[in-house]
C-alpha cells in the first residue's frame, strides 16, 4: 500500500503555492508542519483529488487521484467541514453514508461503531449546533472514516480547540495509522509531537524536511523553530 506524490506543483498566476513536492506514504501517521501559507492545504487538496495540479501526479498503488476508485478509499476532513446544524449526529452520518452508497443495515452498524470510537454515542441524538468545537471535529473524523478509508487526510483538525479537546482529539487519531495512511496538517507542532510516525515540513511551497520522527533528537518544537522558523 503506497501513496505517491510525484513532483507535485500548483501555480496561481504569478504565485507558486506548491513547488515540485515529492513524497511517499505507507501505513502510519504523517505530521505535515508549516506556517500558514506554506502550501500545506494546497498540497493536501491535490492529494485528495479536489484540486488539479499544474504539474505532477498523485497515485495510490497506481490509481490516479482523479479516478473514482481513488475517491472510494479516501477519507477527508477539511479545516471547516460542511454539516447541517439542525441535524443530529446520527442523521448527519446516515445522510453521509447514503451518499457513499451504504445500505441501511450496514450504515447503522458502521455509525454505531464510529460514534463509540469518537466518544459521541451518548449525544448522537442531539443537534450538531449544540456541540462544542471539539465534538464537531470528532464528528468530522467519524464522517471521514465512514468508508473504511485507506488514506485519511485531515487539514488543521485541532485549530480553535481548547487544550482538553486537543488532547482528546490526538488520542482518537493516534491509532488510526496502524491500518491506514494518515496525513495530518497543522501549524501547531505539539499536535503531532507524540503521535506522528513521520514528520514532513513545508516552507514557501517546498518540502524542506521529510524523515521518521525517531530521527529528530530532542523536542520536535525546538527542532522546528531552530531549523525552519524565520
Amino acid at each position: 500500500m503506497k501513496l505517491l506524490a510525484d513532483r507535485l506543483s500548483k501555480q496561481y498566476k504569478n504565485k507558486i503555492a506548491v513547488d515540485r513536492v515529492s513524497a511517499e506514504f505507507t501505513n502510519g501517521v504523517y505530521g505535515l508542519l508549516g506556517a500558514n501559507g506554506a502550501g500545506k492545504t494546497t498540497f493536501m487538496r491535490m492529494v485528495c483529488g479536489i484540486l488539479e495540479p499544474t504539474s505532477g501526479t498523485v497515485t495510490f498503488d497506481g490509481i490516479d487521484a482523479g479516478e473514482e476508485e481513488y475517491r472510494d478509499i479516501l477519507g477527508y476532513l477539511p479545516q471547516d467541514f460542511g454539516y447541517y446544524p439542525d441535524f443530529t449526529a446520527w442523521d448527519f452520518l446516515m445522510y453521509m453514508s447514503a451518499l457513499k452508497g451504504f445500505d441501511k443495515k450496514s450504515a447503522h452498524r458502521r455509525i454505531e461503531e464510529l460514534l463509540e470510537f469518537v466518544s459521541l454515542a451518548d449525544v448522537a441524538k442531539k443537534k450538531i449546533k449544540t456541540y462544542s468545537g471539539g465534538m464537531k471535529q470528532r464528528l468530522g473524523i467519524a464522517q471521514a472514516l465512514l468508508n473504511y478509508p485507506k488514506i485519511l487526510v485531515m487539514d488543521e483538525p485541532t485549530a480553535g480547540l481548547d487544550p482538553k479537546e486537543r488532547v482528546r482529539f490526538r488520542n482518537v487519531i493516534e491509532g488510526l495509522g496502524k491500518e491506514s495512511i494518515v496525513i495530518l496538517s497543522t501549524h501547531i507542532v505539539s499536535d503531532v509531537e507524540h503521535i506522528a510516525d513521520y514528520i514532513l515540513m513545508m516552507k514557501g511551497g517546498r518540502l524542506v524536511f521529510n524523515a521518521p520522527r525517531g530521527e529528530i533528537a530532542g523536542g520536535l518544537e525546538e527542532f522546528y523553530l531552530d531549523e525552519f522558523d524565520d
